[in-house]
């Protein structure tokens, strides 16, 4: 784990992404600047809290999560169904 005080923050997004992977029930995908989650909402929030805990350590003593939530639910959405309809507007 890199120490605090540094501008590059890819050692705990690392650490971050350990604990994504954990929970099997969420898909998700890693951008440059953030990570998308897909799943039940109550299984997403858990993991965002398992994430949020798993930042402090002796070194860090303060973590600052941002968590926006897009939801529908008059019809069943994914992320690479977005993607596709972004994509099929492109090549039209």
């Amino acid at each position: 784990m890199p120490s605090v005080g540094g501008p590059s923050v890819s050692g705990y997004i690392a650490k971050a992404e350990q604990t994504i992977k954990k929970h099997t029930g969420v898909k998700s995908m890693l951008t440059p600047m953030g990570t998308i989650l897909e799943g039940e909402v109550d299984d997403i929030l858990a993991l965002v809290k398992d994430v949020h805990n798993s930042m402090f350590s002796e070194d860090v003593r303060r973590v600052y999560t941002i968590v926006r939530i897009d939801e529908r639910r008059d019809k069943v959405l994914t992320m690479e169904g977005k993607i596709k309809s972004v994509e099929s507007k492109l090549s039209a």
